[in-house]
């Protein structure tokens, strides 16, 4: 297992320490529904540093992301990242990444940790122009700073203004004394907050300045554990639960990511998917009744013959229900549509909602 730059620090602080995507990172600090709330209410401060981030250079850059991505970076000025996902050949998806235009023929990719060697190895398949592709995620740093509360707790460190870095946006500029981070209106949590992209040698730096700075605001630091639940609620996917190489971008609801104004990888097969609608769907549900759903619980009808899977579940902290993702026929899809899940012998009946859960 590898370890971050910081995974003595969350050792330190008490953090229950886990194997997940090849690193050792912390799950947890004080409990999950404690970092949850933290992070709906005030601001929290995630470790994420085992993502992967490649660099994509030179004057074919562009030229490589349009066709490995499903999104059209064209799109996208200096100063703004995108949301997108790299199709394969067969329907599924590679990985799901955010792309950032950093200057004029440089591009940052913003891979899962677990899909580091796989996405640079297909990127690489794909570079018939030549484009100079540099995969820095051994020497980068990245944390998460999320929370209603962000923006003010963190103003202190930098001279950027914060509150003028709209959503999917970034800056590259001084933060807690570092010149050169780039601070990235961008997150998983849907509360709201930055990200911050630094070297390995500056994030100890940045780390205990960001707690400083927090303290007044109730700045907590915030496991993995939280951060699935956080998502979840927002309904957005997990890589290796709710999409993989298995699931389309249409299937899965990623269509708004998916532009046929440019070709991509089976971008054929994929506008024809489309057109015709996807045969099953990813969809959002919650229980009518007490219990807690959880991946791989199968979703049944009224009959009780299973008709899906649940990809991802769990108690929501802000709700105090039972929520989950999972994939259904086309059928059972619509919003208000009843199923149900096998916990153990009861089938528990439940309704597809519409995302996301967690409204503030």
């Amino acid at each position: 297992m590898k370890n971050t730059a910081l995974t003595e620090t969350h050792k330190a602080l008490g953090a229950k320490i886990v194997p997940f995507a090849g690193y050792n990172m912390p799950v947890q600090y004080e409990g999950v529904n404690i970092e949850h709330e933290t992070v709906r209410n005030a601001v929290g401060v995630f470790d994420v540093s085992h993502m992967g981030e490649f660099l994509i250079e030179g004057e074919h850059a562009l030229e490589l992301i349009q066709k490995v991505t499903s999104n059209d970076a064209s799109k996208l000025t200096i100063g703004k990242a995108q949301y997108s996902c790299l199709p394969n050949d067969n329907g599924g998806i590679v990985d799901d990444l955010i792309v950032y235009r950093l200057k004029e023929n440089t591009y940052l990719l913003v891979v899962n940790a677990s899909n580091i060697e796989k996405d640079w190895n297909w990127i690489k398949s794909k570079n018939n122009a030549g484009a100079t592709m540099r995969d820095l995620s051994e020497d980068y740093s990245l944390l998460a700073i999320q929370g209603p509360k962000a923006i003010e707790a963190m103003q202190s460190l930098t001279s950027k203004d914060l509150s003028s870095i709209k959503f999917y946006n970034f800056v590259i500029g001084d933060f807690a004394g570092i010149e050169h981070v780039i601070i990235s209106a961008t997150g998983y949590t849907g509360s709201g907050g930055f990200e911050i992209y630094c070297k390995n040698s500056e994030v100890k730096q940045i780390w205990d300045k960001v707690l400083e700075a927090g303290a007044d605001f109730g700045i907590k630091p915030i496991g993995l554990a939280a951060r699935d639940t956080l998502r979840l609620e927002m309904g957005y996917c997990l890589y290796g639960n709710d999409i993989d190489d298995t699931t389309s971008p249409i299937e899965a609801g990623l269509g708004w990511i998916t532009k046929f104004t440019k070709e991509f990888t089976n971008s054929v097969a994929l506008k024809a998917e489309k057109e015709r609608g996807a045969e099953r769907k990813l969809v959002a549900f919650k229980l009518d009744d007490r219990g807690i759903p959880r991946h791989g619980y199968d979703i049944v009808d009224g009959n009780g013959n299973k008709i899906g899977i649940v990809t991802s579940g769990t108690m929501s902290p802000s709700l105090s229900k039972g929520i989950g993702l999972g994939y259904v026929p086309a059928v059972f899809s619509d919003v208000d549509s009843k199923i149900n899940i096998q916990i153990r012998k009861n089938a528990i009946p439940a309704t597809v909602v519409k995302l996301p859960f967690y409204k503030n």
